[in-house]
């Protein structure tokens, strides 16, 4: 009896026209973020355990219940990356001197890994876009990364979107913060769900990241991270608010926003776009100035953010605007044959067209004249060629466009750029 090997839980396939929606995707946000001065960066998928819990916090439920953890052949631990901002750090400490020249602006793309349940959006391998800027002290490199994905949303037509930023200040800011907050969810434990019974333990704040409505009822009363900064940290978001606001760019303060990772101080925010009535998070970021030291770096203050490229891809399926980011993807030349001279000719004559630019192909499978034509509607070629002995003997071809049936004939000889020209603006 034979058998069928599916995926994996909360893994995906992806096929066109989903997996050309992703590639264009893509392609826009590093087209924005090269606009902005950004360059690619690519680091390992397998990292050592030790740097996210190090970086993204042992109290996390990343780290206490989501990793892809094993020991290799040597019997180090190896984690599968579950965020990248940690293993991008590290390879700048690794790779950059301290003459570095500042701030260092990279980009990426790329899949994580995370053993949670599979949900709306979201799976257990999913890819990430990310940006990070490194030695940016300012506020302004806050106000650059949110900018940035707010022209990637704009390029991609999801314009409904909504910021949501907070400030969580600096490590000193914390220390009364998360006594106060301690305390008050203290005396509504019984409230609380079982893993937040665990994170007032041992990081109280994470209670505010909760999606467990019973804790979400507990928010709106709970202490807020303003009320708790210190005035570096409040000029700081001040000037941030500021600039916002003069360059016209909305936002809402939500102080319940402290993100998922432990990493985070200062500036916090997220992107949310509203779904069928259900808010998605498809972007999320901050600043993260003591990331470097406590990995064993040098100290350096950092900020970025990721965005979620299921989530996006599942927005503009809903919004159904994914033909529209997707744009004409309509390939040039399909050449049908007759017989065994013309196919020899089709072959030559496809790879001409492709020195000129163009795409163009030709039958591989035996396929009749009418299945050809078929076959160039169905991939969507924007014209066909039909070679046969006729063809060949007087020298001829004619081009017909799919999409009025209308001809233009062609001698062979004229088969150059001028021809190229008169396909590609038509």
């Amino acid at each position: 009896m034979s058998f069928f090997i599916d995926r994996p839980r909360g893994m995906q396939d992806l096929f066109p026209p989903s997996s050309l929606l992703f590639d264009r995707v893509s392609q826009v946000m590093r087209d924005c973020a090269l606009f902005y001065g950004f360059s690619s960066v690519r680091t390992p998928v397998l990292e050592f355990t030790e740097l996210f819990d190090r970086s993204v916090g042992d109290s996390s439920d990343i780290v206490q219940k989501e990793m892809y953890t094993f020991n290799d052949k040597s019997g180090r631990s190896l984690t599968l990356r579950p965020e990248f901002t940690a293993g991008v750090l590290r390879a700048v400490v690794g790779n950059y001197s301290s003459s570095a020249v500042f701030p260092l602006k990279f980009m990426y793309c790329g899949p994580c890994y995370r053993y949670e349940k599979p949900q709306v959006g979201r799976f257990r391998e999913f890819y990430q876009f990310g940006l990070e800027i490194f030695g940016g002290d300012s506020f302004l490199a806050d106000l650059e990364i949110i900018l940035v994905a707010r022209d990637i949303f704009r390029n991609l037509m999801i314009d409904d979107f909504n910021l949501e930023i907070n400030c969580i200040g600096c490590s000193s800011c914390k220390k009364g913060y998360l006594d106060s907050i301690r305390s008050f969810f203290e005396e509504k434990r019984d409230d609380l769900c079982d893993t937040c019974k665990n994170r007032l333990n041992m990081n109280p704040m994470r209670i505010l990241d909760c999606k467990n409505e019973s804790c979400k009822k507990l928010f709106s009363d709970a202490p807020r991270t303003v009320d708790f900064i210190c005035e570096s940290c409040k000029k700081d978001f001040e000037d941030l608010k500021r600039s916002l606001e003069i360059v016209g760019m909305p936002y809402v303060v939500n102080t319940s926003i402290v993100r998922g990772l432990d990493y985070y101080t200062k500036l916090v925010f997220e992107f949310i776009v509203n779904v069928d009535g259900v808010d998605l998070t498809i972007c999320g970021g901050g600043r993260y100035d003591n990331l470097s030291s406590s990995l064993g770096g040098p100290q350096m203050s950092a900020t970025g953010l990721a965005i979620g490229m299921e989530r996006i891809l599942k927005i503009l399926q809903d919004k159904n605007v994914g033909h529209k980011v997707l744009g004409d993807d309509k390939r040039d030349v399909f050449i049908c044959y007759l017989d065994d001279s013309s196919r020899d000719f089709s072959v030559e004559l496809s790879y001409k067209l492709h020195s000129f630019g163009l795409t163009s192909d030709y039958d591989i499978v035996g396929r009749g004249l009418k299945s050809q034509l078929k076959y160039a509607d169905k991939m969507n070629y924007n014209f066909v060629i039909v070679i046969g002995s006729e063809e060949l003997q007087k020298r001829k071809i004619k081009l017909k466009k799919m999409s009025d049936g209308s001809l233009k004939e062609f001698d062979f000889d004229s088969i150059d750029e001028t021809f190229a020209d008169y396909i590609k603006n038509n």
